[in-house]
């Protein structure tokens, strides 16, 4: 059994990696030539291949398990069309026996997309936001035509909006605006700043001119009466600090798409959006999603399961290995379309992340099932349909 587990392994394990090449050559030559139109004198052509050398952790997570489908087919596919599927089966394996011989097979798999999950990609993904910050003066992630905007308490109670309009590297940012609520309506300040860096928890901004709303004001504009004081100063101050739940880790956060981020950071960021009562759907998805990403390999093994107990004598193995492509291809764009399905209609996140693999884990074991059992079905059926036959 162990002989037999170890010449599979290695034929899907050689056939996975070729097709994880060959997908990974594809996908980044067809980025490339996509976005040479941006390569000029502020942008050379070595920082596009360095910004796309930086995606490929990103691209081999996301390519892994269709890569592992069709890897997974087309080594058990040729085991079947050598007849050595026929030596196992002879040998005493089941079709149960060989699914769950596939199943331990995908276990170095999924430790290493742990690892490319919680500490490759997010870190890659920093890195090539700070690159596009540097190279282009731009991301993309979570950003409005304004900027960027965070909600938080205050520690007297009211509540805090800060607006950030650039990001800077190491966590710096630039453009600030703050605006402070003493009861969560009531503006009392407006704060600009030119730079700010987040330190131990608070918020240096720099260059700041502050502006504060006299507590008279709101009685003085509701009556409609001429205040004794001015309704608001104005401060020029070289540096303010203020104590804030955002940080540097967070900003990031917000960059960064949830399914790029690792679990600890994903927990910190939905514990920062509870708190702050924002919604955090989107980032609980993900992280069922990333919990249910070691399941998605094993489904794509068990799809490739029936490939091994099709009949090569009459051939037509590569139409038949083709169609089990297409399916395989065709469950990972569904499970991919149920994120965007789910939120749109509030599903609960484990639906969201576990309804696709199951239903596909279930018709996988039917066919597997089914085929192993086949002749016993067909005998049965002929049995039936001669005991039901009405004499002439």
């Amino acid at each position: 059994m162990r002989t037999a587990r170890n010449y599979i392994a290695r034929e899907i394990f050689r056939s996975t990696s070729v097709v994880l090449i060959a997908l990974l050559g594809l996908f980044t030559f067809f980025t490339l030539v996509d976005e040479l139109d941006t390569v000029g004198e502020k942008f050379p052509l070595s920082a596009l291949f360095y910004l796309q050398l930086l995606t490929m952790p990103t691209r081999l997570y996301d390519l892994l398990p269709i890569g592992l489908l069709i890897g997974a087919i087309l080594a058990l596919a040729g085991l079947a069309q050598r007849n050595e599927l026929v030596i196992f089966r002879v040998s005493g394996i089941s079709g149960m026996g060989l699914i769950r011989m596939l199943w331990t097979i995908a276990l170095p798999l999924i430790v290493g997309a742990m690892l490319l999950s919680e500490f490759l990609t997010p870190y890659a993904e920093t890195k090539s936001s700070e690159a596009n910050l540097v190279m282009r003066g731009k991301v993309e992630g979570g950003m409005l035509n304004t900027g960027y905007w965070f909600k938080e308490p205050t520690l007297t109670g009211g509540m805090r909006v800060i607006n950030i309009g650039k990001l800077q590297t190491s966590g710096n940012v630039a453009n600030l605006r703050m605006f402070e609520y003493s009861d969560g309506v009531t503006l009392v300040s407006m704060s600009q700043a030119d730079t700010g860096r987040f330190v131990d928890g608070k918020l240096v901004m720099t260059n700041v001119i502050e502006n504060k709303i006299s507590p008279a004001a709101k009685n003085s504009l509701a009556d409609a009466r001429v205040n004794d004081g001015p309704l608001m100063t104005v401060h020029n101050l070289p540096e303010r600090t203020v104590e804030t739940t955002l940080t540097a880790e967070r900003l990031v956060a917000r960059i960064l798409t949830p399914e790029r981020m690792s679990l600890f950071a994903l927990r910190d960021y939905i514990e920062y959006l509870n708190k702050n009562q924002l919604q955090s759907d989107r980032q609980v998805v993900a992280v069922w999603r990333k919990l249910a990403y070691p399941f998605t390999l094993l489904v794509m093994l068990t799809i490739a399961a029936p490939i091994s107990f099709m009949q090569t004598r009459r051939g037509g193995v590569g139409a038949k290995v083709f169609i089990g492509i297409l399916m395989g291809t065709g469950f990972f764009m569904i499970n991919q379309l149920a994120l965007n399905v789910g939120l749109l209609y509030k599903w609960p996140p484990v639906v969201t992340a576990l309804l696709p693999n199951i239903s596909a884990m279930l018709i996988a074991l039917g066919c597997v099932l089914l085929m192993e059992n086949r002749n016993a079905i067909a005998a049965s059926n002929k049995r039936f349909l001669l005991w039901g036959k009405s004499p002439i």
